[in-house]
């Protein structure tokens, strides 16, 4: 009985570090030349940048809230946890400076959008990325 709990135990252990340390990968269209630094892509998923480093329009593509991509994408890049982003999104919303990123529910929806539009922007899981996008930047 004890090493059924232990086995149980260690297992859960197991699954939730490697969704801790899961790297991300922020993607692109794959003709999509701009360079992408971790301050750019900040600025482009706050809203505070609309276009890429050459001048290209993006449009970012959020995952939706609660998912582990988008905690350890935020983590990692714009350093904001889920209730910093509600609470800035609600300020950026309440003074019309602008409007948060499109939502889409999962890896594969952001692959689905970014591989079909030049000007987006995403990220998922890095075991997630194929061959219909282009890694511009990587976070653990």
């Amino acid at each position: 009985m004890k090493s059924n709990l232990k086995n149980v135990v260690l297992t859960a252990i197991l699954v939730f570090s490697t969704n801790v340390f899961a790297e991300i990968s922020v993607i692109v269209h794959p003709s999509n030349e701009a360079a992408l630094s971790k301050k750019a892509a900040s600025k482009i998923f706050l809203g505070k940048s609309k276009k890429f480093a050459d001048g290209g329009s993006a449009i970012p593509i959020e995952q939706a809230d609660g998912s582990s991509s988008r905690k350890a994408f935020h983590a990692g890049i714009t350093q904001k946890k889920s209730s910093q982003l509600k609470a800035y999104w609600s300020r950026i919303i309440f003074t019309g400076k602008g409007q948060p990123p499109k939502e889409v529910s999962d890896d594969a929806a952001v692959i689905a959008l970014v591989s079909k539009d030049p000007k987006m922007i995403g990220y998922v899981d890095s075991a997630s990325v194929n061959d219909s996008v282009k890694v511009v930047l990587t976070a653990p």
